[in-house]
């Protein structure tokens, strides 16, 4: 073989050594499909289709690795053909196998099948990080902390209704994912080029055995769309940068002992003996950040190409999702073995947190049930604030800040307010039904469940129909190839 060329050693060769273990073994299962398809609708002779089918079947169940790339064929669509022809004892000339079909739609199909396969195993991670989330919220429904607005304390609240919050986030997400699975779930197999052909092919056969729900509408849009891959990139970087948030979030609780440092997830310091550096938490910020990239770069390569068959709308892209899709589920992996292990160690006390001033709105609150208008309720405790720190005040003190109430206040509602401004666990029996109560929080948890099961169940639905299809491929196969 003569050195490459330019063109090949610099772009046909790493695009075939990145591609070819993606592509090659989904190239070969949507051979099966088609063929399958051809020789049913008599389009090839049935010695001819189970010749083809008997040499697919053997290349599916060879295990060796690709071919180093050499210049003899230009990709992995190329390859395929090269190793069925010589599985087939066949020259590649009397090949049928792309008969009524392009590396277009092809292409098209085993991306949206690959990317399907990845986009479980993603949906997966975020259903399983869900369910710790919720037990976590659950369990530490009680435990009270400061929850903080703009890095500065705000109000009571707790570790169990800031993680049923994520949960909540990951609800939402799992469910546009389960979204993205259908929309990539339609088959463009028989668009060919992007124009169809004459032949009498049978396109929903196909997909059928592929486990496809149903076909691409428009055979331009089936080769020429990218939507679909846009949403995966898009929603990778979206569910990554919320779980980013609050790997920032536990950053700080760590930072300020309020839960303990899960073993499994720190390095040790080269230099400090004492240290173990909780890293695993600035490596997800990275890894949101490198999600964002990638979404931006499919963005960028799909607004600049051409609606038409585009490679830099389709394969260009296919190396960022797959990137994307494994980082994806890596760091569902990584939140949720992090979470589970997650256990308060010094929370907030009382004092810290009524020093914190946290507890301030809930003494204005307290006002407004004697009805002190808010904003008048609002000034009396600013002016209280300014005086000293919530468990300073007294009744004469709360009097005498709140002098220019037209009405005064009754004991009871001095009483109120002092009591609100030095119990944060108050907040425990607050009724709101999304608020920081416990019951309120174990309530949201179960409402949450119902959300995740309901997910996992059209995940588990999902994967029920693609194994039917692939014991329904395999047998119409073994089949028509005679065996």
């Amino acid at each position: 073989m003569s050195e490459l060329t330019t063109y090949q050693r610099h772009h046909l060769a790493p695009t075939y050594e990145h591609h070819v273990g993606h592509l090659y073994p989904a190239m070969v299962r949507a051979s099966q499909a088609h063929v399958v398809m051809l020789t049913e609708q008599g389009l090839i002779p049935a010695e001819r289709g189970a010749r083809l089918l008997r040499g697919l079947a053997t290349l599916r169940a060879d295990g060796s690795p690709a071919p180093a790339f050499d210049g003899s064929f230009e990709d992995t669509y190329y390859l395929l053909e090269k190793t069925l022809a010589q599985a087939c004892g066949l020259p590649a000339s009397e090949l049928d196998v792309q008969m009524a079909r392009s590396r277009n739609d092809l292409d098209a199909g085993v991306f949206r099948m690959l990317l399907r396969d990845q986009l479980l195993g993603v949906l997966d991670r975020v259903l399983a990080t869900g369910t710790t989330a919720l037990d976590v919220a659950d369990r530490y429904a009680d435990v009270v902390i400061t929850g903080y607005t703009h890095r500065r304390p705000a109000q009571p609240t707790t570790i169990g209704h800031a993680l049923a919050g994520y949960a909540e986030a990951l609800a939402g997400e799992a469910a546009a994912y389960a979204d993205v699975i259908d929309q990539l779930n339609v088959s463009p197999l028989g668009s060919c080029a992007f124009a169809g052909t004459d032949l009498d092919i049978a396109p929903a056969r196909v997909a059928e055995l592929l486990g496809f729900d149903g076909l691409v509408t428009n055979s331009y849009e089936a080769v020429a769309g990218a939507d679909h891959l846009v949403r995966v990139g898009t929603l990778n970087a979206q569910a990554l940068a919320t779980g980013a948030r609050l790997a920032r979030t536990l950053m700080d609780w760590l930072t300020w002992q309020w839960v303990a440092t899960p073993g499994d997830f720190t390095q040790g310091s080269s230099i400090m003996p004492q240290k173990r550096n909780p890293v695993v938490l600035e490596h997800l910020v990275s890894m949101a950040g490198a999600s964002a990239a990638d979404a931006a770069s499919v963005l960028n390569n799909v607004g600049a190409a051409w609606w038409e068959d585009s490679n830099n709308a389709t394969t260009d892209v296919q190396v960022r999702l797959w990137d994307s899709n494994d980082r994806a589920e890596r760091f569902f992996a990584l939140v949720g073995g992090f979470l589970a292990e997650l256990e308060p160690l010094h929370p907030p006390t009382r004092e810290e947190i009524v020093a914190s001033g946290a507890t301030t709105t809930a003494a204005a609150d307290a006002l407004t049930r004697h009805g002190v208008p808010f904003r008048a309720a609002h000034s009396v405790v600013g002016r209280l604030v300014r005086a000293g720190a919530p468990d300073t005040w007294t009744a004469e003190g709360v009097r005498t800040a709140a002098a220019g109430l037209a009405d005064g206040l009754t004991d009871d509602a001095v009483a109120d307010l002092i009591a609100a401004a030095v119990d944060p666990e108050l907040v425990l029996a607050r009724a709101q039904v999304d608020g920081p109560g416990a019951a309120a929080v174990r309530a949201q948890v179960g409402t949450l469940r119902v959300a995740f099961d309901g997910v996992a169940d059209r995940l588990a639905a999902t994967r029920d129909r693609l194994a039917r299809a692939d014991e329904a491929l395999d047998t119409v196969a073994a089949e028509v190839a005679g065996r």
